[in-house]
């Protein structure tokens, strides 16, 4: 029990935008493919990140997986 409620609070901890672009990139890992650039892009701007909207979804994808690479070290 003590085991879950640890779970729970540690789960809690992370940021709401981390979490985002965490479901994101393990998406695309499972296959999806986003549908709509402008989600990853307000993704990647809640993580900090500066986006052209111009800017290929792949390359902006790379970005945030880096970001969160950044964030776990």
């Amino acid at each position: 029990m003590l085991g879950w409620i640890r779970q729970r609070l540690l789960k809690s901890r992370v940021p709401p935008e981390i979490a985002r672009a965490r479901a994101l990139v393990a998406a695309i890992d499972r296959g999806g493919i986003p549908l709509n650039p402008a989600r990853v892009n307000a993704i990647a701007r809640d993580l900090g990140l500066e986006v052209s909207r111009k800017a290929p979804v792949e390359e902006t994808i790379e970005r945030i997986r880096a970001c969160l690479h950044r964030h776990s070290s």
